[in-house]
């Protein structure tokens, strides 16, 4: 059962603000830490990977996913 959880909704939310300024400096961060133009791509999906993790926690959902994938291996 889908049970909302505010903190999860706030942690959820900065995880977000944080995704969408990676996004937004995505080519400042990949001069500085990457290889420059080569990584501007994949620094960007990184960016919008965690930009959709933080939605994840921010709805509560990640919970149901790790219980439904360790429950598939450990099997409950």
């Amino acid at each position: 059962m889908y049970e909302l959880s505010l903190s999860s909704f706030f942690i959820g939310l900065l995880i977000i603000i944080v995704g969408v300024a990676f996004v937004r400096f995505h080519q400042v961060i990949a001069d500085n830490l990457g290889s420059g133009v080569a990584s501007y791509d994949r620094y960007k999906l990184y960016a919008f990977i965690t930009c959709g993790l933080g939605f994840l926690v921010m709805t509560n959902l990640h919970v149901a996913l790790l219980t439904w994938f360790f429950g598939s291996i450990f099997g409950r």
